[in-house]
């Protein structure tokens, strides 16, 4: 089993190797981008790989591991972009997405985990709370997103409570907390 999932995890590698897009790996680099390993995937040729792979497998417990082997390479950006897209939201416990949340690394692994894992998870409500009274400004971001993508779904109300928290927030705010933000406060009613 451990022979196969290493095999797994060596063939999506080979897979992002084939997509990799020189010239939007530069320009992720010239932006910050702290991965060293970076093949300049496009999210959609991500999503594609990661949809076929979880299609693929049928065991949950096998993507599990499989997941947790991506989001644990922090050298590469395609890995943890991909790990959330493979995780099975249902098995993806409220810890376990604490403790994910607690290793994002940038703006685009927070967005790719709130939008394709954190929002589909059954506690995710009470972990945007969790998230947004952390001091790390990535994490507290990290919260705010999962708020964007639960209120777009429905799945949270925008609430007064909510607004005075996140008009709060916005006041202090700065860099892409900002922006994130000011999208948080279209969703409410005016």
């Amino acid at each position: 089993m451990e022979q196969v999932q290493e095999n797994l995890g060596r063939e999506i590698r080979k897979e992002f190797f084939a997509f990799r897009n020189g010239i939007v790996a530069d320009k992720l680099r010239k932006a910050g981008d702290p991965h060293p390993v970076m093949m300049g995937c496009l999210l959609v040729d991500i999503q594609g790989i990661a949809q076929r792979h979880r299609q693929a497998i049928n065991d949950k417990d096998q993507l599990v591991t499989l997941a947790q082997e991506l989001w644990e390479d922090t050298k590469s950006r395609e890995c943890r972009l991909a790990a959330p897209m493979l995780y099975p939201p249902e098995m993806m416990t409220l810890e376990k997405a604490r403790q994910w949340c607690s290793t994002v690394e940038t703006v685009e692994v927070a967005d790719s985990l709130c939008h394709k894992l954190l929002r589909n998870i059954s506690e995710a409500d009470v972990l945007f709370r969790q998230l947004i009274a952390h001091d790390s400004p990535l994490i507290k971001y990290t919260g705010y997103r999962l708020l964007l993508n639960l209120l777009l779904t429905g799945k949270v109300a925008p609430t007064e409570q909510l607004k005075v928290i996140v008009s709060n927030e916005a006041g202090q705010a700065q860099g892409p907390l900002a922006s994130l933000l000011k999208d948080i406060e279209d969703e409410f009613p005016n």
